[in-house]
């Protein structure tokens, strides 16, 4: 599915041609985007996977409905866990949704960016500390357990483990799946 940023449009806005996307990617933009995700879109696109990536869209506290619609309405999704990941609303928000499509058969793989899924899953580390700052930021207890078990979900699905220079893995280059 093409995105479309409306000129002049508010800054929540923007629409959607008829066709879904293939991939949607969950990233945290400041620890992949210029390196890691950027390539990882290229070589998608290379291949003819039509994959969205939110590279242009307005910021704010609150993810549009529009945004989780293209995740709902996508092939699959692709959460790429960097150290930096849950300290984003938006990325967790992305998460809750993602991990909600999982339940109605959306395929879902995480790439773990030197990341351990037990970090992801057992909140500990940079992942708990985030967590702690939610819990103290926002008055709804139940969004941020809805993160904490998205999170758990998450880590527990197989996927890959980055390493260095853009390679995954030699281990199998798939995980197993991991039990928190």
């Amino acid at each position: 599915m093409a995105l479309v940023i409306s000129k002049g449009a508010s800054s929540s806005s923007f629409t959607h041609q008829s066709k879904n996307f293939d991939v949607f990617l969950s990233f945290r933009g400041q620890d992949t985007r210029h390196g890691f995700v950027s390539h990882l879109y290229e070589a998608l696109c290379l291949r003819g996977i039509h994959t969205f990536i939110d590279d242009k869209l307005p910021r704010g506290e609150k993810i549009s409905a529009e945004l989780l619609k293209t995740i709902e309405n996508s092939t699959m999704s692709i959460i790429i866990f960097s150290e930096n990941y849950a300290s984003s609303t938006w990325c967790l928000d992305e998460l809750d949704k993602i991990v909600e499509c999982k339940k109605n058969n959306q395929l879902v793989r995480p790439v773990f960016y030197k990341v351990s899924p037990s970090e992801i899953c057992n909140q500990n580390g940079k992942f708990g500390k985030a967590l702690a700052k939610h819990e103290k930021n926002i008055k709804d207890n139940k969004k941020v357990q809805r993160w904490r078990n998205a999170l758990q979900e998450a880590a527990t699905i197989s996927g890959w483990h980055y390493e260095h220079s853009y390679r995954f893995s030699k281990k199998g280059k798939k995980m197993k799946e991991f039990v928190c």
